[in-house]
């Protein structure tokens, strides 16, 4: 069974300064909220809050890195483990589980106890086979990140335990004020930010030294031009399917 210690290592490292660049984006958010429906809500590997709609009741974190950043407004929480949830059979209307399988050291069996815990589960993540191909991160800078990421358990996984459940894609805005992986597809320059690369585990948890050299390779590109010759169709655009997808299941 996993254990919280063992769940914890990640973002303890990563975690530091997650609130101030992960700010849950409000288009976003109607999105997770409507597929929520009416009712009372579990947040599982709820990190710092993020997309906690008022009707959340209870969260799940085992980093105390992250619980230290919940403000006090946020809903109350217990620092366990998503394969491991402290609550009852049918507890809550809804269970919510936002950009983490991929983190959880069985997702199946995490997923299993959402469906066990709630009525309902909504599950954001992303398609890898659309994301690897497309994102120009990836494509252009560091396709070791696009190999990494076919070993996580993202929509793949989630879609093939559960079968049945509804996918709907999440367009990304051009000014999202989440700091995810694909948040800045039009602001290019974030991501020679430091601080800013830390908040997105697919680049924090990298070979440190592939990253440095892709992100001098882009600031070279952002410097003569090259980048904005390149992807000139993306500064037209307000919003992008970047490949993420919320999965809705139950009631």
């Amino acid at each position: 069974m996993p254990t919280v210690a063992g769940m914890t290592a990640v973002y303890d490292r990563i975690g530091v300064g997650y609130a101030e660049l992960r700010v849950p984006d409000p288009r976003i958010a109607r999105q997770i909220v409507a597929a929520l429906g009416p009712g009372t809500v579990l947040n599982v590997g709820a990190g710092t809050g993020s997309y906690e709609p008022d009707s959340t009741v209870a969260a799940v974190e085992p980093s105390p890195v992250m619980l230290a950043q919940r403000p006090a407004s946020a809903a109350p929480a217990v620092r366990a483990v998503a394969e491991a949830l402290p609550f009852a059979d049918q507890q809550f209307d809804a269970a919510l589980a936002v950009l983490t399988t991929h983190h959880w050291s069985d997702p199946a069996k995490g997923l299993d106890e959402l469906r066990r815990v709630s009525r309902r589960q909504v599950v954001l993540t992303w398609d890898q086979d659309f994301w690897t191909s497309r994102f120009w991160v990836l494509v252009d800078y560091l396709p070791e990140a696009a190999d990494r990421e076919q070993d996580l358990a993202a929509l793949r996984a989630v879609s093939e335990h559960w079968p049945d459940a509804k996918v709907e894609p999440v367009p990304i805005p051009h000014d999202c004020t989440d700091g995810f992986f694909a948040a800045y597809w039009r602001r290019p320059e974030a991501y020679l930010v430091p601080a800013v690369r830390t908040a997105i585990s697919g680049l924090a948890l990298l070979d440190q030294g592939l990253v440095e050299q892709a992100m001098l390779r882009l600031e070279q590109d952002l410097a003569d031009g090259t980048w904005a010759i390149r992807h000139a169709d993306l500064l037209e655009r307000g919003s992008l399917d970047c490949g993420y997808r919320l999965v809705v299941l139950g009631d």
